[in-house]
């Protein structure tokens, strides 16, 4: 195992990499006091649990780690032991200045391959993420540790081989975290945590490949599985969705009917009205004026 700690700014070697805020491989020998206190996340941070068993906050969940773990803190989130020690082993760690925008889109940089399509998606799944531990996941360790080679030594074309790697790591983690929270691929229980997400943030414009994502498929696939599951395309049955709460809401009357447009994913309050009548055939005011106040 390699040990080093490299940090941006105070080691050369990170002079290619503005986007790597610090990068190390440690092997902890004697447990030092106040050497891994709670603390918040300035980026996406990687951690890798070499050897050893470690007892970690993150983001205010207990968490038990053993060899194989991955952990996974996005930026803001906290991370750290709660008696501020760091058990005896080793660990990797990566920590990136990758910060999310809003709704959880995550842009890299100039430096990734990654599409903006590919970006949304996995920031969106990272964004809904219901663990931040990875079990077993020996791609991150050997990624990991390709990672590491390519800094250390500075072998040709090592700059386009460490950000394919960084990229590499980003999707392998992400596809672990939807396997993991989808361990069945059981398409009805699928289904019911997709509508979930969905229903929670109703005015994104979520994109089919954003969907999928949550899925865990590929478009075409899940595409099929929408299909046959709700007899939709999956933009249609994200509109029934949209239609379903905004007759909820319209119930209420202390909401205008143009943020409830807005807030149920409409572009506007027109466009909110020609969907609404052409799906129910009212228009939202001549509903809400026959619909009094249920809740």
């Amino acid at each position: 195992m390699y040990q080093f700690h490299y940090q941006q700014g105070a080691a050369g070697k990170l002079d290619a990499f503005p986007h790597i805020l610090e990068i190390y491989a440690k092997k902890n020998t004697a447990i030092q006091l106040q050497s891994f206190p709670q603390q918040v996340a300035k980026g996406l941070c990687i951690y890798f649990i070499q050897e050893g068993k470690f007892e970690w906050w993150v983001n205010g969940v207990h968490y038990f780690l053993f060899p194989g773990d991955t952990v996974l803190v996005l930026p803001g989130e906290t991370i750290g032991n709660e008696k501020g020690l760091l058990e005896l082993g080793s660990i990797y760690c990566l920590e990136l200045n990758i910060k999310p925008l809003k709704q959880g889109e995550l842009v890299p940089g100039v430096w990734s391959g990654l599409g903006q399509a590919e970006c949304a998606a996995i920031g969106k799944l990272l964004h809904l993420k219901s663990t931040s531990v990875l079990s077993r996941m020996s791609d991150a360790g050997r990624i990991l540790t390709s990672l590491f080679y390519e800094i250390h030594h500075l072998e040709l074309a090592y700059v386009t081989r460490v950000n394919q790697l960084i990229d590499e790591l980003i999707i392998a983690i992400t596809r672990q975290l939807t396997r993991q929270c989808l361990p069945a691929r059981d398409f009805s229980s699928i289904f019911m945590k997709l509508e979930d997400a969905l229903r929670k943030d109703l005015s994104h414009q979520w994109t089919v490949e954003e969907m999928a994502a949550i899925a865990g498929m590929g478009t075409t696939l899940f595409t099929e599985k929408v299909k046959g599951f709700t007899g939709f395309t999956p933009i249609n049955y994200l509109i029934n969705i949209r239609i379903s709460e905004a007759t909820r809401l319209l119930k209420r009357r202390d909401i205008s009917i143009t943020d409830i447009a807005l807030d149920t994913g409409f572009y506007s309050s027109q466009h909110f009205s020609t969907t609404f009548k052409k799906l129910t055939g009212y228009t939202p005011g001549e509903f809400r004026k026959n619909n009094t106040y249920t809740e």
